[in-house]
């Protein structure tokens, strides 16, 4: 039929059965038009519905589009022409055929539609539709046929059908040229993401990524820099798109729970009726037991929660992206098998002579396009697969702060914070990392199963030999994982004990460096480190051994099943096409045997975080119920018979409880410690359960903790809280509760930096900036719980009278105030007296004290305890003028009142509100006992301005890591060794050689012998040397990896000698102005990275290199032409390569940068819940938190996209290594064998994977090598004085200690001013010295210029003729003794606090013991004096700690002895011990005691 309608032959292999093929014109102008014509019409109605449905607002005309449109109708009008020429031509005889006629017609409709659909899409973002490009690519490929057709009929006879071929070549151009304009991308208004309108060819191939490569290569990236991520995948879409499901999974879930525990219960029933009656008549203390019980029972596994639905509700969110990614993983595995199937044609075309050329070419060129939809179905995969993970991580992320911010209290009472920012950090990242491989699970399987079929097909049964090995060997490497984990854990287990140490080190430093006690904790130190790097040695020998086996596998499985296929048959000959598929598919089934163990553990620790989340997730909400909002109500606040509980199992916190507050009024809370009245204030704010009863409250509320929650940020922000900037309201808010005489002492004012849980304040000002937050909220009712608890006297006084008080800022408003401060009670509306839970009185002041009751009682008992100094508080006339005179009197306010007053705020806030009162007189004063006392601290710089943040920033590195720090590491490994690991390598890399050349010439004998007379011999020796040269391959990478494993702990070992030698001679003031964290740091992840990761990055590096070194050479020698292609090959790799990694390098840190504020402000919401869900800012906070996310995603997303980026290119370089190779083997055929060119292409078919690696591994080294180079920096600290000096002091030195200053002057910084200013005394022999002055004198700084903690700045100072500014720093230290301030021990035994050296023997330590009044207290311990002291000697009261310091100074008995405070901590009755001890024990030493009691040093001489 079509012969008829073409009027020539349609098909006839005998076209293709010659050197010259060619396809029929007929075939060539039906079906390979119709193809793509078929495929348009086909999607096209599609495609308009789509575009109809989904349409935005109509963009405008471009350039491009025009281009466009202007070309397809030439298309059009050529088509045109076509019909009318044809209608000319035909003068009624039927010489035209019928195609003549249909196939214009068919294009002039197809044009047309393209037309239309082209002006569709300028209703869509994306102008460039995916199908019409596929349409022109398609059409191309089967015009290119007719094309070469019509040229050669031309050529043969020049002026047949010229006017149809001119006109086909016109619109075969045409066609191509549309096709580049659709290669390029439009811009839109509505987007300057151009992920979202890039054309379809750019979106494969990621070209749209070019210009964020570009920018990162310039200069570092910015977040400004990195585009916002789409609409449809913002936090906010997800969630909601999540929650819809959520919502029904967990119903569903809930209640197959609940008849599961139907079930359960009716069981059960029975048991415990029987249970009640015993139990009635047991004691007390038998349920309190019971209760203990059941509450383990509780926590144990038996808890029941919905459980199974988090993954179905994922699912069904993402179901999409999951198909799609599905379809695409399948196209991949299916092409994947192709290749050795193209590989077995190509080598038996070489084998073949008389084949002719064009089938080479043909398959050359199907090698290449299979490859390249191998690699962009494959990167398309994975950017799937990637997003779909950082989907479902933000999802999960999302929920759980929403969930945190309703979940009851109840269900948040199991998890601690830093548990809850686990879930979100760890057990996120956990479903995470899953989704992103969750489809190798059926695609390991698949591959599996394809690669034994196919090798089944080329070499029979001797397969299974090969593939049992595989398989036995999976057992053996499980094995050697769980020896290798078992070792990590033993190893973390050191590592925490080693950073617990060094934690205590930098804690203590001043300790250390003042009994010089250095050198004995730099020994425990490195004996904990010896223990790891010893585990670590043995870890890497172990990974050494996994790498020879898994490097083994592939030669031992090709040995193996090859010597089995020759020994089974002697009709059985390799031949290369048998050989080198089967290496091929060896090669494949390699890499799902390797995953498939590794997914399923994967999947297994995902499960685990599967189940928490759900048990969190699917908790219970807070239940508000009993509280009423009601608008009307004429009451405040009204509480009807309520009882709240705070478990449910316990009983009822508040019982009872009838209480109505009237608007307007203020209402004092009152009674003993724990009595209820935060409870109280709880349940108002719906935080506890409800048991029965209702509160009903009228208007907004704000509220002030007892425990005040500051958020990291600055001040400004903490009290306007997300409020609209009221500058007057803020003055005001700001004057009354007496923040401005702390705003001009932090630096930057209100915009100071306060750190995370206001860790620079003192617990004053976290209160009166929690007070100012509620004030400046305007709102109805105001929940005060004791916000006077933390404040001075005085202060509480002026926030008392400016704020809460009838004439304050809150006046008119309602007031609910907890206090103990009994002095503001006469000027309050109402008192609520609380006992237990229940009312017990209320009325006015007035009224209570007539009543006589309890209230009266407590106030009779306060006014004597206090007698009449407390009394002057009370009614102290509250002009700010007269509250100088009564300052002093602050100071004597007996402990009592006093204690809970002032221990919390510290003595420098004191002096700082003192003063403010007075500020024109004092401000002078003020100044500089500030001066003297920051640089104390060494919190603030000079200037203000300079301190406002709060510490040295953190030094980050941008750009690339210098030379000299990779030399530095390879020092540290040492040159010998590197040179015989890489010469390991090398040999390594030679045996790989070795081996495929001697299996290329083994397969070559096929064509000598045939399988008959194939000698033995010669088979043996085959096999042998092939099994040799295997082995040779396995036993170099062991041998260069275990030397590898030395020399990377050899280094690691060097790293942490310097770094920690360098630490503890480091000067004070280097402690005082770095954070311990971040030198904590340096020990902890900069040196367990040098430790872990970058050896390995470095091993698996050098082995990707020479593997493509190997590869290329392999192919040189084969066909030595293919250098002139390598050349422009590697030199586009490198500088893909150097354009990657600094965009790739920056994007990580982006990432890390943006994902730690996320946890940060989550964690700071848990611990602030009360408050936001008081003032109902979850909105804003949960807005917060989106926005966190976004900022995070969009880096994720775009470091993603740049990894698919770096990838589509290095795999179209690897293509072409294939194309290119596999074209020479046609070009030379004459020259080759079918061998040689199996041999070269099964190592280039490997060579796109290496590649790939080859960049990711560099990246990775430059990430690694940065914990090098942060070492390097504290290595270079500058140290203070030597230890040990040449000049040694004479022995027995000092004799009499006898201390001369002569004009001493001591700075702490260079920057800053002098703290001592040339101080000139004499201190004579024995002398007792007694050192006053006020906060901030110098008394410190005098002990730490004798120690030379502080280096003089003029003067000197000697003792007894030495001046010892010229011994080493130990020799001068060891003869001293402080009995410091605070007294700081160390976690070990009781002993080892003592004497660290052992230098003294057990007796002198029992005596020293007893005549610091210890000995019966030591004795009376289990272990005596290797009782071991907790952590910072939490374990000892202060006291005892105190004792423990001056047995240490009795211990030392040297001739000058320093106090410094000593007994600041101490009662007054273990003061006297002491004071008697060192009267009668250090009689005949110097002694100088620094004292704010006064009788401290009233025995003293001067």
């Amino acid at each position: 039929m079509l012969e008829k309608f073409c009027n020539s032959t349609f098909w006839n292999s005998s076209f293709l059965d010659s050197p010259e093929a060619d396809l029929p014109l007929c075939f060539e102008q039906t079906v390979l038009v119709w193809i793509p014509l078929g495929f348009l019409w086909l999607l096209a109605p599609w495609q308009l519905l789509h575009v109809y449905r989904t349409k935005i607002k109509r963009s405008s005309i471009t350039k491009l589009y025009l281009a466009k449109q202007v070309l397809v109708g030439f298309l059009l009008i050529l088509a045109a022409i076509e019909l009318v020429l044809v209608l000319t031509e035909d003068s009624g005889e039927a010489t035209v055929p019928a195609i003549r006629y249909t196939n214009p017609s068919l294009y002039l409709g197809t044009w047309l539609l393209v037309l239309l659909i082209q002006y569709s899409r300028r209703w869509c973002v994306q102008k460039d539709s995916w199908f019409l490009s596929l349409f022109w690519i398609l059409s191309i490929l089967c015009g290119s046929f007719q094309f070469q057709t019509l040229i050669r009929t031309l050529l043969k006879d020049s002026n047949s059908n010229l006017a149809y071929s001119c006109l086909f070549f016109i619109g075969y151009a045409l066609q191509i040229l549309v096709l580049i304009l659709s290669a390029f991308s439009e811009k839109d208004a509505s987007s300057n993401n151009p992920s979202f309108t890039a054309s379809f060819l750019s979106s494969i191939t990621f070209s749209w990524y070019d210009s964020i490569v570009m920018k990162g290569y310039k200069q570092p990236l910015t977040l400004e820099d990195v585009w916002d991520v789409d609409e449809q995948i913002t936090t906010k879409a997800l969630v909601s798109k999540f929650e819809k499901y959520m919502v029904e999974e967990l119903q569903k879930a809930r209640k197959t729970l609940q008849k599961q525990q139907q079930r359960n219960t009716q069981g059960k029933s029975g048991e415990r009726l029987h249970d009640l009656n015993k139990n009635q008549s047991q004691s007390q203390d038998i349920l309190v037991l019971e209760e203990v019980k059941k509450k383990k029972k509780k926590s144990g596994t038996t808890e029941k929660f919905p459980k199974s639905w988090l993954v179905k509700s994922l699912f069904k969110t993402f179901y999409v992206i999951l198909l799609k990614s599905f379809l695409l993983k399948l196209v991949f595995d299916l092409l994947t098998f192709l290749n050795p199937q193209l590989l077995k044609l190509l080598i038996s075309f070489a084998n073949d002579p008389d084949m002719y050329v064009w089938t080479g070419y043909f398959y050359s060129v199907l090698f290449f396009v299979v490859a390249l939809i191998q690699s962009l179905c494959l990167q398309s995969y994975f950017q799937m697969c990637f997003m779909l993970g950082v989907n479902v991580r933000t999802t999960i992320m999302a929920s759980i702060y929403k969930k945190a911010l309703t979940l009851s209290n109840q269900a948040r009472k199991q998890y601690t914070i830093g548990e809850t920012v686990n879930l979100m950090s760890v057990d996120a990242q956990k479903l995470m990392d899953v989704t992103n491989f969750i489809h190798l699970l059926w695609s390991n399987v698949l591959q599996i199963a394809l690669s034994i079929y196919f090798l089944w097909a080329e070499l029979g049964p001797s397969i299974l030999a090969g593939v049992g090995v595989m398989i036995l060997l999976i057992p053996v490497n499980g094995l050697l994982a769980s020896k290798s984990r078992a070792i990590q854990v033993k190893n973390m287990k050191n590592k925490d004990k080693r950073l617990k140490i060094m934690n205590e080190i930098l804690s203590g430093i001043k300790i250390l460096k003042y009994f010089a006690w250095e050198p004995s904790f730099k020994n425990q130190v490195h004996e904990l480190r010896k223990k790891e790097l010893k585990n670590l040695l043995t870890f890497g020998q172990m990974q050494s051994v996994m790498v020879f086996l898994l490097y083994l596998t592939p030669v031992l499985v090709s040995v193996i099943t090859f010597s089995v296929y020759t020994l089974v048959d002697s009709n059985n000959v390799l031949d290369a096409e048998k050989a080198f598929t089967s290496i091929t598919l060896f090669n494949i089934l390699r890499f799902p045997l390797s995953m498939l163990p590794m997914v399923i553990s994967s999947l297994l620790q995902a499960s685990v975080s599967r189940e928490r989340l759900e048990k969190y997730l699917g908790g219970d909400d807070l239940d508000t119920s009993a509280i009423r909002r009601d608008s009307s109500s004429d009451k405040a606040v009204q509480f009807s018979e309520a009882s709240f509980t705070w478990d449910r199992d316990s009983e009822a916190t508040i019982r009872d409880v009838n209480l109505e507050i009237m608007p307007g009024l203020m209402v004092a809370v009152v009674g003993t410690v724990g009595s209820g009245k935060s409870s109280l204030m709880s349940a108002m704010l719906g935080e506890m359960e409800d048991v029965h009863g209702h509160i009903t409250i009228k208007g907004t509320i704000a509220y002030v903790p007892q425990q005040s929650w500051i958020q990291n940020g600055t001040i400004k922000d903490n009290i306007l809280f997300g409020s609209e900037l009221d500058e007057k309201r803020y003055q005001q808010v700001l004057e009354a509760c007496a923040l401005l005489p702390d705003l001009e002492v932090l630096p930057g004012g209100d915009l100071a930096e306060i750190g995370e849980k206001g860790i620079n304040l003192s617990g004053g000002q976290k209160q009166r900036i929690s007070l100012a937050r509620a004030t400046y909220q305007n709102s109805d009712i105001y929940v005060l719980d004791d916000p006077l608890s933390a404040v001075d006297a005085h202060v509480g006084r002026h926030i008392f009278n400016k704020v809460l008080g009838p004439n304050g800022l809150l006046k008119g408003k309602t007031r609910l105030l907890v206090t103990h401060s009994i002095h503001f009670l006469p000027q309050v509306d109402e008192i609520v007296v609380l006992g237990n839970g229940t009312i017990l009185e209320k009325g006015s002041y007035n009224t209570l004290l007539a009543k006589k009751g309890l209230f009266a009682k407590i106030l009779k008992a306060f006014t004597k305890q206090t007698g009449p100094e407390g009394e002057a508080t009370v009614n102290e006339d509250s002009e700010e003028d007269d509250d100088c005179g009564l300052m002093p009197s602050v100071e004597e306010i007996p402990e009592e009142v006093a204690s809970l007053t002032m221990k919390r705020e510290n003595s420098l806030h004191r002096t700082l509100s003192r003063s403010s009162r007075s500020r024109s007189r004092h401000q002078k004063s003020l100044r500089n006992s500030l001066k003297t006392r920051n640089v104390n601290t060494l919190k603030e710089e000079e200037e203000p301005v300079k301190g406002q943040k709060l510490i040295k920033k953190e030094f980050i590195q941008t750009g690339k890591v210098k030379f000299s720090i990779y030399l530095k590491y390879l020092r540290a490994i040492g040159w010998y060794l590197i040179f015989l690991i890489i010469f390991a390598y090398v040999i390594n890399s030679v045996a790989y050689i070795g081996s495929n050349l001697w299996l290329s010439a083994w397969t070559n004998d096929s064509k000598a012998f045939n399988g008959t007379n194939y000698p033995a011999s010669q088979r043996d020796m085959r096999i042998g040397v092939y099994g040799v040269l295997g082995l040779a391959q396995g036993v170099f990478v062991l041998m260069a990896n275990l030397l590898s494993a030395h020399g990377s702990t050899h280094a690691s070992n060097i790293l942490h000698r310097q770094l920690l030698n360098n630490i503890l001679q480091a000067p004070m003031s280097f402690f005082d102005t770095t954070p311990t964290g971040r030198i904590v740091n340096r020990f902890a992840g900069d040196i367990s990275t040098v430790d872990d990761t970058l050896p390995q990055s470095l091993r698996s590096w050098i082995l990707c290199f020479l593997g493509i070194v190997s590869t290329l050479v392999m192919i040189c020698t084969a066909t030595p032409v293919f250098i002139i292609v390598i050349i422009p090959l590697s030199i586009i790799y490198v500088s893909i390569q150097i354009f990657y990694v600094a965009t790739s390098r920056q994007l990580k840190r982006l990432d890390s940068v943006t994902r730690s504020p996320i946890y940060s402000h989550f964690s700071e919401t848990v611990s602030g819940l009360s408050v936001i869900r008081a003032f109902e800012h979850q909105q804003r906070f949960l807005k917060h938190n989106e926005v966190g996310i976004d900022t995070n995603q969009k880096c994720v997303f775009s470091w993603i996209v740049s990894n698919r980026w770096l990838a589509v290119r290095l795999e179209l370089i690897g293509n072409l290594i294939v194309f290119f190779s596999s074209l020479m083997m046609v070009i030379y055929k004459a020259t080759l064998s079918g061998d040689t060119v199996g041999f070269v292409l099964s190592n280039a078919l490997n060579i796109t994977q290496t590649l790939n690696w080859l960049v990711r591994m560099t990246s990775e080294i430059e990430t690694n090598i940065v914990a090098v180079e942060r070492i390097n920096e504290y290595i270079k600290v500058e140290n203070e004085a030597p230890w040990v000096t040449d000049k040694r002091p004479p022995p027995g030195w000092p004799s009499k200690g006898e201390i001369r200053f002569n004009n001493y002057q001591v700075r702490y910084r260079p920057e800053l001013d002098l703290v001592l200013r040339g101080i000139t005394c004499d201190i004579r022999s024995m002398e007792k010295i007694g050192v006053v002055g006020r906060t901030g004198a110098g008394k410190s700084s005098l002990t730490n210029g004798l120690f030379r903690i502080l280096e003089a700045a003029g003067g000197q100072i000697i003792i007894d003729g030495v001046d010892i500014a010229s011994i080493g720093l130990h020799d001068l230290r060891e003869k001293l003794t402080i009995i410091p301030q605070d007294p700081i021990l160390f976690s070990g035994s009781l002993r080892m606090n003592l004497d660290p050296f052992n230098h003294y023997s057990d007796g002198e330590i029992w005596k020293a013991l007893e005549l610091a009044h210890l000995k019966t207290f030591v004795a009376g311990l289990q272990l005596g004096l290797s009782h071991e002291v907790a952590e910072a000697g939490d374990n000892l009261s202060i006291g005892q700690r105190q004792l423990l310091c001056l047995a240490r100074a009795l211990l030392r008995k040297s001739k000058i002895l320093i106090m410094d405070e000593a007994t600041a901590a101490v009662d007054l009755e273990t003061d006297h011990l002491i004071q008697m001890t060192i009267q009668r024990e250090f009689s005949h030493c110097t002694t100088i005691t620094i004292a704010h009691r006064l009788h401290t040093i009233m025995d003293s001489d001067k």
